[in-house]
């Protein structure tokens, strides 16, 4: 599933971001799995809280690194939800066609 700027992306409900202490850097943990992440990733999962869109999450991350990163926010954030790590709370997000 790909998303568009218009998506509200959440984690799905059985993952967490962590920190993980060994390894010294933030994971995301899931049923079988963890992904380690570095401190943008981190961030932009962060940011994942069903409210935002992925142009607000861009919109933040742009500011705060003075960079356009909306494609690179869009296609990591649409790599996670391929693999339902992260999940589309937009109303009507089934029906949409995407971008």
């Amino acid at each position: 599933m790909a998303l568009s700027v218009d998506s509200r992306p959440v984690l799905w409900r059985l993952a967490r971001v962590r920190y993980d202490d060994v390894r010294q850097r933030p994971v995301l943990l899931f049923p079988e799995g963890a992904l380690l992440l570095n401190a943008t990733a981190a961030e932009i999962l962060e940011l994942c809280d069903g409210t935002r869109t992925v142009a607000d999450i861009a919109a933040v991350l742009g500011a705060k690194y003075q960079a356009d990163v909306r494609t690179d926010v869009i296609e990591y954030l649409s790599t996670l939800a391929q693999r339902e790590l992260v999940q589309d709370v937009t109303p009507d997000a089934e029906a949409r066609p995407r971008a």
